[in-house]
């Protein structure tokens, strides 16, 4: 009875082995793909700077195209004190700051020469100098941007492989608008390891 026993049970892992009845361990699930598009070093916005770099076509800044010079073009207001947009500037909308103050177009443009901006210290800044102008009234963050601490460096941390470019203000906030909408993040680290499966201790690896 014992040998038939035996017999039936070589029998049975002889047929296991040779029809793989029990196989390899399930293959692990794909590693998903980041989006490229959350990859994407572009910056949501293109400052003036980065037109000039492209040699791109600049008319639309220029504004003595239709303004005359030696002239600063009136301001209006309505009855609760908010600037009325030219319709020329129809895609203008100003939300710069919620206390509502920051409607004068010339509290950032120079109403003698509207090719300038004109920060708080009565200086003349050029168009792709806007971070200047931004770093006036914004000294805390304009100091974390210059250390790095905020806004986008594109290019190298390690700057002998390549140059670290640090992006102006207007890469990412619209000067009208300058609240930032919010962004997809970018997914965790992959574990690389099967659902259910759990990282390794000490215990289990210690010999």
């Amino acid at each position: 009875m014992v040998l038939g026993l035996l017999t039936l049970a070589f029998a049975g892992l002889a047929a296991a082995f040779l029809t793989d009845s029990w196989g390899y361990p399930a293959p692990r699930p794909q590693i998903p793909l980041v989006d490229k598009a959350l990859l994407d070093p572009a910056t949501v916005r293109r400052s003036y700077r980065d037109l000039i770099k492209a040699k791109e076509d600049l008319s639309d800044f220029d504004c003595y195209g239709c303004h005359e010079k030696g002239h600063p073009p009136p301001l209006r207001y309505d009855e609760n004190h908010k600037l009325i947009v030219p319709t020329e500037h129809s895609d203008v909308v100003m939300g710069h700051g919620t206390h509502g103050r920051n409607n004068n177009c010339f509290n950032c443009h120079n109403e003698n020469n509207l090719t300038t901006l004109q920060p708080r210290d009565g200086r003349e800044l050029r168009l792709e100098d806007s971070t200047e102008l931004c770093g006036s009234c914004h000294g805390p963050t304009y100091r974390d941007w210059d250390s790095g601490a905020h806004g986008r460096i594109n290019g190298y941390w390690n700057t002998k492989l390549g140059p670290a470019v640090k992006k102006d203000c207007v890469n990412c906030h619209n000067p009208h608008s300058p609240r930032f909408p919010g962004r997809k993040p970018l997914p965790g680290p992959h574990p690389l390891r099967a659902p259910g499966v759990s990282e390794p201790t000490a215990e289990t690896t210690s010999h």
